[in-house]
């Protein structure tokens, strides 16, 4: 009788049994590859929260609410964000098709954001337009400090809805080496108002 080869065989059963016991063990520490690599865009109110967004738009009154880029592409990305302004009948994303607005831009944020981390930008806004029976003249955007021409575009009365429509968009753009340049992320949440307060002077 060989013991030497039965001290091997014992011993390579048992380490097999322990890898087997220790298995669920073993499944809490190993790191697997990760498979899904995304970004999140979300939008929150004022209060931080996903709720009590500002929608009743008085004109020269300041708001704010808050964007958030969470990272797991699996390293630090370079991000765009092109925000713009429409009215009903204007280009809107469209997520079914993975495309963007074909509106300008108005006002871009840029900013590197690292792997698995996050990033909230605060975003203050106030509009400036005018009412009269039958449509809403907008005049500017003010922005982070910054003032927006949006003299040209309007909102038409909305029978059925009863308010002049406006939509602030802010499309999510990711940098790509390949191209040198932005390339939109498939990705944007948006504000729709109300530009109807009853604190508006109405121009007859």
């Amino acid at each position: 009788m060989n013991l030497t080869k039965y001290k091997a065989l014992f011993i390579l059963v048992t380490a097999v049994l322990a890898l087997l016991v220790a298995s669920p063990a073993l499944q809490r520490v190993l790191v697997y590859p990760q498979t899904q690599f995304f970004t999140e865009l979300s939008l929150l109110s004022s209060e931080h929260t996903a709720e009590n967004y500002p929608y009743n738009i008085t004109t020269g009154e300041n708001y704010t609410v808050f964007l958030q880029i969470a990272n797991q592409l699996g390293a630090c990305a370079y991000y765009q964000v092109e925000i713009k302004f429409r009215n009903e009948t204007q280009s809107a994303p469209d997520s079914f098709n993975q495309t963007s607005s074909s509106l300008p831009s108005l006002y871009n944020l840029t900013a590197f954001v690292a792997n698995k981390e996050s990033l909230e930008i605060s975003v203050n806004f106030a509009f400036d337009f005018n009412i009269n029976v039958l449509q809403a003249n907008f005049n500017y955007l003010q922005l982070n400090g910054e003032t927006l021409n949006l003299q040209g575009q309007s909102s038409s009365w909305d029978p059925q809805t009863n308010q002049f429509y406006g939509n602030l968009i802010f499309e999510l753009w990711i940098y790509n080496s390949t191209i040198n340049g932005f390339q939109y992320n498939d990705r944007f949440v948006d504000l729709k108002f109300n530009m109807t307060s009853t604190n508006t002077s109405f121009v007859v």
